[in-house]
């Protein structure tokens, strides 16, 4: 098998941290319409900007200070009327772009959100028509690390039942004996953008900081002064355990009885994240036995809370999930989202773009199955892999190769990163928040001599192993479109990359497809496809088996399942 090498390091480097746009002239800008004479009109004037939902005054005053730009604000009923000529429109949640009105304005180039979540917007429809969609993510990252503080000294001095008792009448002076968080321990589980800025307010209390985060680089934590350590440390080690990750099946009850078990006694537990973090029950017993001295969260399971364990226990604080709401977040945004706008229409900068970027009809037609194929291998090898990826390496052989592979890496960064981060990650954005996360990507073009000619190999390389893969998944695209598998960790194995799937490395013996199957069949769970392959076709080899399940199922799942003699892991893994 013969190799051409080329090799692609996205260094990642402090000032580059925060490249998160793309500027003209570049061979990654997505969006053909945006040509020089859109350039020349917008510098002349003649942009017409829609702001349907209220954004603050400093954004839309930005806005009208554009020369010759009409900066409208509309009403619900007069919306329709005035995006007929609009180049671009600014939303809230109020709004919603449909398809409907999205086909009533043909000259509409971009959505601004703002704010983080884009469900009043239709995406599909929006990528269609070539209407760049972007959000405001990080806006509230403020507000949200300064309520998890109160929330942390409101635990620490015991804040809210001494208050109420000064209320009720009651001078409790004798019982309220606090503790001080100088000299203490927090630790950080996520160092995302509000973790990262929960770490920068830490070190004024002369906290000392851990942090578990997956997907960000030991030279980026010790810029903030943070050391990075896996989580059963972090447990064992911190005073105040403090959540700011993104929901995933690898972070479900990240907080359950086993974990709360391998926490210090007495420790206090912050959650301004996603409810579905923490196991409730687990934690509502941890506090009423003094396994754990308090909780603070803004977050449920269940919003509102009608029946959490943890609701009346007098060492709970609670708020309903407004860490992010204040004043100054809300004005963050609405001028945020002005800048966005204003830069693209202007300068064609792309920040924060939530959609996949248009491309010529043959362009779209030609690379479209493979950026799938992309996103979902690199979803698989980052839900799989076992250990931190420091690099992803990828390798193109055939037609992948000649579709554009800068788009195809950007698509493997989203699979990868999506599949842990909460804010969502696109070919437009994934090279810069890769890079703001330490990861590097090594790229490599090959001639397949044998086998299918047409296929992308994606690997994870954890830190300080050289070039010795993590986790590897090589797959094709067939003659109808569908993403399939190829190979996995060197098995070869054949299967769709879709849907839920559990994912089974095991000894090759004798009845592990039926012992499988008849947990699963007794918990209620109906196989979809069983892909299973093995490494050497004797008895006794490494095989591996990826089987796709119908419907949600949750984690519990995998008890069961790893009770089987013959299995030596078991994951539950989550594709498009």
């Amino acid at each position: 098998m013969a190799f051409v090498e080329v090799y692609t390091e996205l260094t990642v480097q402090k000032g580059l941290a925060s490249l998160d746009l793309l500027r003209w002239g570049t061979n990654l800008h997505p969006f053909p319409q945006h040509d020089r004479r859109t350039r020349l009109r917008c510098r002349r004037g003649g942009m017409k900007v829609i702001v349907a939902d209220k954004i603050s005054e400093r954004g839309v005053k930005l806005l009208k200070e554009q020369d010759g730009w009409n900066t409208v604000l509309t009403t619900k009923e007069t919306l329709e009327n005035e995006i007929a000529d609009a180049d671009a429109l600014i939303v809230r949640s109020a709004t919603k772009v449909t398809a409907d009105l999205l086909g009533k304005a043909p000259k509409l180039r971009a959505v601004g959100r703002a704010g983080v979540g884009v469900d009043n917007i239709d995406l599909e429809a929006a990528t269609k028509r070539g209407v760049l969609v972007m959000s405001t993510p990080g806006g509230n990252a403020v507000s949200v690390a300064e309520h998890t503080f109160a929330l942390l000294l409101s635990l620490a001095r015991q804040v809210p039942r001494l208050d109420k008792a000064i209320h009720e009448g009651r001078w409790e002076k004798s019982s309220a004996a606090g503790t001080e968080v100088r000299g203490k321990t927090l630790g950080l589980v996520g160092l995302g953008r509000i973790g990262s800025e929960v770490a920068v307010r830490a070190q004024a209390f002369d906290l000392r900081v851990l942090a578990y985060d997956p997907f960000i680089s030991e030279a980026a934590a010790r810029e903030m002064s943070v050391d990075l350590v896996p989580l059963e440390q972090l447990l064992s080690e911190s005073d105040f355990v403090s959540l700011h990750t993104a929901l995933s099946p690898a972070t479900q009850n990240l907080i359950s009885a086993e974990n709360i078990r391998k926490m210090k006694n007495g420790a206090r537990i912050i959650n301004t994240a996603r409810g579905e973090l923490v196991d409730e029950t687990a934690l509502a017993e941890a506090l009423k036995t003094g396994k754990l001295a308090g909780a603070a969260v803004d977050v449920f399971g269940e919003e509102p809370p009608k029946n959490s364990p943890l609701v009346g226990l007098p060492n709970v604080i609670a708020t309903p999930h407004v860490a992010g709401s204040t004043a100054e977040a809300q004005e963050e945004v609405g001028t945020q989202v002005a800048v966005q706008i204003k830069d693209y229409l202007a300068e064609g900068i792309i920040r924060n773009a939530v959609n996949l970027p248009a491309l010529s009809a043959d362009q779209y037609r030609r690379a479209r199955p493979y950026l799938e194929l992309a996103e979902r291998l690199g979803s698989l090898v980052s839900q799989a892999a076992a250990a931190r990826p420091a690099r992803i390496r990828i390798r193109y052989a055939g037609e992948v190769a000649e579709v554009g592979t800068h788009l195809l890496r950007s698509a493997v960064l989203a699979g990868v990163l999506n599949a842990v981060l909460d804010e969502k990650v696109n070919v437009v954005n994934a090279p810069a928040v890769a890079a703001a996360r330490g990861l590097s990507v090594q790229e490599e073009t090959r001639r397949r001599e044998h086998g299918f000619p047409n296929t992308l190999e994606v690997c994870v390389l954890p830190e300080k192993t050289g070039s010795a893969c993590g986790f590897m998944a090589e797959g094709t695209v067939f003659h109808d479109g569908s993403a399939r598998l190829l190979m996995m960790e060197g098995i070869p194995l054949e299967a769709q990359l879709e849907g839920t799937i559990l994912y089974l490395r095991n000894r090759d013996e004798p009845g592990v497809i039926g012992q499988v199957g008849t947990a699963l069949g007794k918990l209620g769970v109906n196989i979809a496809t069983f892909a299973l392959g093995r490494r050497e076709a004797v008895r006794g080899a490494e095989a591996a088996a990826l089987v796709r399940v119908d419907g949600p199922v949750s984690a519990s799942i995998l008890d069961p399942i790893r009770a089987i003699p013959a299995i030596t892991e078991a994951k539950l893994l989550r594709l498009a």
